[in-house]
């Protein structure tokens, strides 16, 4: 899913632009997360339920049954901020990380793929009751992404599998859907190209140095 709405495509329009400087490159991806984690919970259930108001007034409104449920797990270090602002929606979400690089000197001259090294795993036990987030801003080849997965997925399989990305091409969507044909990706943005680097063009660059310096 492309989150369309105008507030978000603004604020990615900062962060593509090469003058945007550290701390608001930080806030907008902040401020992008949250409104990803609006978007993803209105694809939750709700049930009904019934509160008295202070004036002892029943009122009816509703519960989001899956809010209690929620895992995420963030690639470091660029989903970073990208996760602060989903935990603002998913307060009470249980955290992991995923150290991963992809290793650059694998690459073969005209292909897509690369080596993923990962050198810390910290997740918590996933249920088939949870919803699982995955969050990295950059979804490029998907070498990331699917390797992640495989680390991730051996701590339990989750009712509901999301990515969340803030640009994505058609190339890794297609990877990792067809690997995980179930997951869910929520992004802003498909980007058409991958050049001969791996990057995502037009992009915005490598979004870990461009929120923490390189």
């Amino acid at each position: 899913m492309v989150v369309d709405h105008p507030l978000a495509q603004a604020i990615l329009t900062t962060l593509r632009d090469r003058n945007t400087r550290q701390i608001e490159f930080r806030k907008g991806l902040v401020r992008l997360g949250r409104l990803i984690a609006y978007e993803i919970v209105k694809s939750f259930d709700v049930e009904p339920v019934e509160v008295e108001t202070p004036l002892g007034v029943k009122a009816r409104g509703v519960r989001i049954k899956d809010l209690d449920h929620v895992v995420i797990v963030q690639v470091l270090r660029a989903a970073m901020p990208l996760v602060e602002g989903l935990v603002k929606i998913f307060a009470n979400a249980r955290m992991g990380v995923v150290s991963a690089r992809r290793v650059e000197e694998s690459h073969r001259p005209g292909s897509l793929n690369f080596e993923v090294e990962v050198s810390y795993v910290k997740v918590p036990r996933i249920s088939n009751d949870d919803i699982l987030i995955i969050a990295d801003p950059m979804l490029a080849t998907g070498s990331t992404i699917t390797t992640v997965l495989k680390h991730v997925l051996k701590y339990g399989n989750p009712k509901r599998l999301i990515i969340v990305s803030i640009i994505a091409t058609n190339y890794g969507i297609e990877r990792v859907l067809k690997e995980y044909p179930s997951a869910e990706i929520y992004t802003v943005a498909i980007d058409p190209e991958i050049n001969e680097n791996g990057y995502i063009v037009p992009g915005l660059g490598d979004a870990g140095d461009r929120a923490f310096g390189g």
